[in-house]
């Protein structure tokens, strides 16, 4: 498991942790590249959005392993957010937009994102 205050600084910890990963569970450098995007995604989203960047307020990454499956679970300590209802980042009104793509790209390039809690949680599936 890994925890972060909520620093932007601390996105840099997802890298270090990934990479202790792929001896262990032989991850592909394809697999490896869409894990370190999308958890990127998930770490800055729960720390900037989700618990507006507080440092007294944590953001937890655990790991789940099944046959060849890994499951990264993110959870922050904000209210959450309606996931539901996004704006779609390929829009034409949205593609000169500098924010806006997190979730797309995690649901791009993982095989499963669930949200939980009101949004406060997200799951994320990768095939090994």
């Amino acid at each position: 498991m890994l925890v972060l205050s909520s620093e932007p600084k601390n996105v840099s910890k997802v890298e270090p942790f990934i990479e202790r990963l792929v001896g262990k569970y032989h991850i592909r450098p394809d697999v490896y590249g869409n894990i370190l995007i999308t958890l990127t995604e998930a770490v800055t989203n729960a720390i900037v959005h989700g618990n507006a960047s507080n440092s007294k307020k944590n953001v937890e990454v655990s790991l789940q392993k099944a046959e060849n499956n890994l499951t990264f679970i993110i959870s922050d300590e904000g209210k959450g957010f309606d996931y539901s209802n996004l704006p779609d980042p390929t829009a034409p009104e949205n593609l000169l937009k500098v924010g806006g793509r997190g979730v797309f790209l995690m649901k791009q390039l993982s095989d499963l994102v669930i949200f939980s809690n009101n949004g406060s949680t997200v799951e994320i599936q990768f095939r090994i």
